[in-house]
């Protein structure tokens, strides 16, 4: 499905430089259907309950394979609350996925890597940098069990990407208002910047609660990753840029652990 194309007149101007011609967020704007408040309220609350579900001490059953549930209830919840509210135009935050939308997950996804190693690096100058929790069991798993944290990562990756950009809408909805008189370009801004910080802070206890290495760090990659979002209005490209991104830091963790250890 294309991303959803605007009708003139429906919405300001476009971030030029940020944005595919001619596209537009949905739903903000009436097109294809107005989501209000009350609707976005339920949506929010279902992106809360699955992040609360993946994350919660449950034992879920189905034994190694039991941890891929909640990361498949992470997007479903919300994406399928988006389908009751939005009455059958709930896919169009997906699009078509062609060689240039795979070339765009490639570029953002190194680039992302290049934006959060040079940051990291720089803050690792003045404060302990604390490592990503899943590093540390991923080296240590046999082969049958690498292959089923990879598995997880895909619908777990796709929900992290549903439930930053899910309240990305809300946000535009609620800062677009005319009694607020935000403008669609300012709105667009402040809802990338409060979702980055967002994602950021449901990071806390991968990284040991560091609260600036989230803020700095993970906010800053995310600021990336939602850029291939306000580019195309794709999530299935934020998605794969996402995944690429951090297989390829899961790859380079376990490719250093295969190295000679000196001494």
């Amino acid at each position: 499905m294309q991303p959803h194309r605007t009708s003139p007149g429906l919405a300001g101007p476009r971030i030029t430089p940020l944005e595919d011609p001619g596209t537009d967020f949905p739903f903000y704007n009436g097109a294809p259907v107005f989501l209000n408040w009350g609707q976005w309220l339920f949506v929010l609350a279902m992106v809360g309950l699955g992040f609360a579900l993946l994350v919660l001490p449950i034992s879920w059953p189905g034994g190694a394979l039991g941890p891929i549930i909640p990361a498949l209830l992470l997007p479903a919840m919300p994406l399928a609350a988006l389908a009751l509210v939005a009455r059958g135009h709930s896919r169009v935050v997906f699009g078509r996925v062609g060689r240039r939308e795979l070339r765009l997950m490639l570029g953002f996804a190194l680039l992302n890597l290049v934006v959060s190693i040079g940051i990291g690096t720089v803050l690792r100058t003045w404060m302990v940098v604390t490592p990503n929790s899943n590093i540390g069991p991923l080296t240590e798993m046999d082969g049958p069990a690498r292959l089923v944290f990879f598995v997880k990562t895909l619908p777990q990756l796709l929900g992290e990407e549903v439930i930053t950009l899910l309240p990305f809408l809300a946000l535009l909805t609620v800062l677009t208002h005319r009694r607020l008189g935000i403008g669609r370009n300012q709105a667009v801004v402040a809802a990338w910047l409060s979702t980055s910080v967002l994602f950021g802070l449901i990071h806390l206890p991968t990284y040991n609660w560091n609260l600036i290495q989230c803020l700095v760090v993970i906010g800053s990659a995310r600021m990336v990753l939602t850029l291939p979002w306000i580019l195309t209005k794709n999530l299935w490209v934020s998605t794969g840029a996402h995944i690429i991104n951090d297989w390829l830091l899961f790859g380079m963790a376990l490719a250093a652990t295969a190295l000679p250890q000196p001494g």
